[in-house]
């Protein structure tokens, strides 16, 4: 059988660019992974490691400009915002070469030994170990962030991790690039350039995940495309961790207060928000309770003017376009919904950006679930409540998030819902934001990108210095002569690693 070719779209016009590779057969999956396996030894020496890091870091920006006119042909997400996704996935290496050579996310623990405690306690020394290869699935919205040299990725490297990344296919010919500059910075740091493999293919990625030798597996996609991976990883033989982030409505809440404050500047700020990148965050707010009344009337209109106004904008793919487009069709025409703008083709090649409108007490019913749901594009949907217990009632419904956000009086103390309102988004989320907005995710040790399922199917976050946690495990050597220790459990602490 003839293997499939793997071809570079253009999103502007629905046309192939180019044959980029081809989908990799079972065979090809198991060499790739035994290559990566391979190398784990190698991979031990967290000099090397952060060496590799930070180098992979520099030719990815030195070689900006054909990285960024890639990813551009490929996903028309244009340069200024490609740019921008560039300088953060590279300073997302060099973060975390920081935290490979600062040594806190081995997390070594030493207890001496205590004869007279009870019961007795022997020498124990406990740090934590690389998993093994990890498999990456690419996401489509963000082709250097979350792809090939994204944050799964450089997480996996840090821990000390061998990675298989499958391309997406919206962006092959900006994968191939990535990847080989990947490799090349592992040569440079002279590890082999096998700790990073790239594969392509639908088949490829199941085969993948039912790998032997992978030990660990980060996804970020669509639910359905998600839960069938975990089901795989976990249904395995040896089921391994499955670190998937599947979806996300990202509610708001605006309080009477907030919008009698500054209505027009929340529905401004919304609009950008949700539209941002054509709706194709995965943090975009696509459900926003909102007051009845006046100032939720200036809510309204101040969103569906700085809507009205957004251009038509390509979608990453047609595929996702037409989703787009058949999704707004049947939320809009469910019963008791407005349309303020209506959202849909913007033309053969494009979308144009939307809002619905419902009362949340058609919601609080019970109603109109598929409201509930992530719709993938420039849409959001304002449900408008008349009293404090709607609100409550409708965020029972809601599914796990990545984010939700609190629109308050500016005084928080002038704003009796801001506690009560705080308490009740909390549990939805893995981010709660006030008087923000929750497109846009800081690279930072206090961060947090994930959420309840089906927001994320772990409780581990894939941004930040805690994501390198997902790619290691805890073990204890008790009683173990100093030399045969790892140098980092040593007497004496030879190699300067911060201890508890």
């Amino acid at each position: 059988m003839a293997a499939e070719p793997v071809w570079s779209v253009d999103p502007r016009t629905g046309k192939p660019r180019e044959q980029v590779a081809v989908e990799a057969t079972a065979e090809e999956v198991d060499r790739a992974v035994r290559a990566a396996h391979a190398t784990r030894g190698a991979l031990a020496d967290r000099t090397a490691r952060a060496a590799f890091l930070r180098t992979a870091a520099d030719l990815l920006d030195g070689s900006g400009e054909h990285v960024v006119e890639a990813a551009d042909a490929e996903t028309a997400l244009g340069p200024v915002r490609l740019t921008g996704e560039l300088a953060r996935t590279t300073a997302q290496l060099r973060a975390f070469a920081d935290v490979v050579e600062d040594g806190w996310f081995l997390d070594v623990r030493i207890d001496p030994p205590d004869p007279g405690a009870t019961p007795p306690r022997p020498d124990m020394r406990r740090w934590k170990i690389p998993l093994g290869v990890v498999a990456v699935y690419a996401a489509s919205n963000f082709p250097l962030a979350f792809s090939v040299p994204g944050g799964d990725t450089a997480s996996a490297l840090a821990a000390g991790c061998p990675v298989v990344v499958k391309a997406h296919p919206d962006h092959p010919a900006t994968s191939e690039l990535c990847a080989s500059l990947l490799r090349r910075a592992a040569a440079k740091a002279g590890l082999p350039e096998d700790v990073v493999v790239l594969v392509h293919g639908f088949d490829a990625g199941v085969e993948l995940v039912r790998h032997p030798l992978v030990a660990a597996a980060g996804f970020t996609g669509s639910i359905r495309g998600g839960r069938a991976l975990f089901d795989a990883a976990v249904t395995r033989p040896v089921p391994i961790p499955f670190h998937g982030e599947l979806g996300s409505l990202n509610p708001v809440v605006v309080t009477e207060a907030a919008a009698a404050e500054r209505a027009e500047e929340i529905g401004a700020g919304l609009a950008g928000s949700m539209t941002l990148g054509a709706g194709q965050f995965c943090t975009k707010p696509g459900f926003v309770l909102a007051p009845r009344g006046e100032d939720g009337d200036r809510f309204l209109d101040a969103l569906t003017a700085a809507v009205s106004e957004t251009e038509p904008a390509v979608m990453l793919d047609h595929r996702m376009r037409d989703a787009f487009v058949a999704g707004v069709a049947e939320r809009a025409a469910l019963a008791g919904v407005d349309t303020p703008v209506t959202p849909g083709a913007g033309g053969a090649h494009t979308v144009s950006a939307g809002v619905l409108a419902v009362d949340a007490a058609a919601l609080a019913d019970g109603g109109h679930h598929l409201l509930l749901e992530e719709c993938f594009g420039p849409v959001t949907v304002v449900a408008r409540y008349s009293t404090r217990e709607e609100v409550t009632a409708v965020l029972g419904l809601l599914p796990g998030n990545l984010t939700a956000t609190l629109h308050i009086a500016a005084d928080a103390a002038e704003d009796p819902e801001a506690a009560p309102l705080l308490a009740e988004l909390t549990p939805l989320a893995g981010r709660v934001l006030v008087n923000g907005w929750p497109t846009g995710v800081a690279v930072a040790p206090a961060q947090h990108h994930g959420g309840p399922y089906p927001a994320t199917t772990s409780t581990s976050t894939s941004v930040g210095a805690t994501a390198i946690e997902r790619w290691l495990r805890p073990v204890t050597y008790q009683s173990t002569p100093d030399h045969l220790l790892p140098p980092e459990l040593r007497d004496g602490n030879p190699l300067g690693v911060p201890r508890r």
